[in-house]
């Protein structure tokens, strides 16, 4: 269910649960500014999400209320995982959905990175 990106952030998500370690997840990817672990419900045959470790709801939250280092840590993070994930020469896509209209339905700031296969058009028509 799409979630009011404009609402407080709830501690009982399931990415801060993620964090802090009470729901397993395969990580490939920690540092002091972000988490990255495989989707449970992969919609491409590489597809990673990239979190701060940060209370964000959503990528304005994040950018209105960050640090310069967490805002610089987390985008280098996203970049590193897609590198070490061999992304970069076929091609991916990053996605951050942010309120209802986008359909974001977790309230913690996450970047989806797809690849594996041609991604298609953007958007439904």
């Amino acid at each position: 269910m799409p979630i009011d990106a404009t609402q407080p952030y709830d501690d009982d998500n399931i990415f801060a649960k993620i964090l802090r370690d009470e729901i397993p997840s395969k990580r490939v990817y920690e540092d002091d500014y972000a988490v990255a672990f495989h989707d449970i419900n992969a919609q491409a045959p590489t597809h990673i999400l990239v979190i701060p470790r940060g209370r964000y709801v959503s990528w304005d939250d994040f950018t209105a209320n960050a640090s310069d280092a967490e805002i610089s840590g987390f985008i280098r993070a996203v970049g590193h995982v897609a590198r070490e994930a061999g992304l970069v020469e076929p091609g991916y896509r990053l996605l951050a959905n942010t309120g209802m209209d986008a359909h974001q339905e977790v309230p913690h700031l996450h970047v989806h990175i797809f690849g594996g296969r041609k991604l298609g058009p953007m958007l439904a028509r």
